[in-house]
């Protein structure tokens, strides 16, 4: 069985890097803007990239909804989704979304930072761990950036798709998240085969603000998954 993790807004896999060493299993963790204009896409290029093995897969924030699509579209290969900082439902705000784009293409990354990422994080997070974050996020080009921020807002509403899942479907947020708040994943992942975990003093990146807490938590709900298998 292989672990695949898919990363938040502005990122890429490399946000998953101590996790995936932590856990000391076969996993993967693509970079997503790449892949195509829309999540849909992204998780068709996932699911090429990976093969035929049966897969666990992880998403932070938009990462999550790239997790849903490729449930989605491979629910037999799918043994598990874990949501972290996610949710299924989606409202629609194409004057956000423009707002973001423009401040994007017009005012660079170090701009969008520090007014749509930075304030995800709590507060006690420390500032090593944001700079380390502002770091990767200055790493990309604008127009990868630009097609990540699309593509999320444009995404389409998995609630009905997440509300039939069978399998294990797993919830981890922040206690300090505000998008979206810890009661959106906690309604989505209470229920039959469904589990949900609040971690404390942490915002919306789960495992880079609290990675100990976080690397444990998935490790003990994945466990009874990767026996069965």
């Amino acid at each position: 069985m292989k672990l695949v993790f898919l990363h938040a807004l502005p990122f890429d896999g490399a946000m998953w890097e101590d996790t995936i060493g932590a856990l000391g299993r076969e996993a993967v963790a693509p970079s997503l803007f790449d892949l195509g204009d829309s999540i849909e896409e992204w998780a068709f290029g996932v699911l090429d990239a990976v093969g035929t093995e049966e897969l666990i897969v992880v998403g932070c924030s938009v990462g999550g909804s790239c997790a849903l699509e490729v449930a989605a579209a491979a629910p037999d290969q799918v043994a598990a989704i874990v949501l972290v900082g996610a949710k299924a439902e989606v409202n629609h705000d194409p004057v956000l979304r423009d707002e973001a784009i423009q401040m994007l293409e017009t005012h660079g990354i170090e701009a969008a930072w520090h007014r749509y990422w930075l304030p995800l994080f709590a507060e006690s997070t420390s500032s090593s761990v944001k700079d380390s974050a502002r770091s990767w996020a200055m790493a990309h080009d604008v127009d990868s950036v630009v097609r990540g921020v699309r593509a999320f807002h444009d995404r389409r509403d998995l609630s009905s798709f997440a509300a039939r899942w069978d399998r294990p479907l797993i919830g981890i947020s922040g206690d300090r998240d505000v998008a979206p708040s810890p009661s959106k994943l906690r309604q989505l992942a209470t229920g039959p085969n469904r589990e949900f975990h609040l971690v404390a003093e942490c915002g919306h990146y789960v495992n880079l603000e609290q990675p100990a807490a976080f690397d444990a938590l998935l490790a003990e709900a994945i466990r009874p998954i990767v026996e069965r298998s």
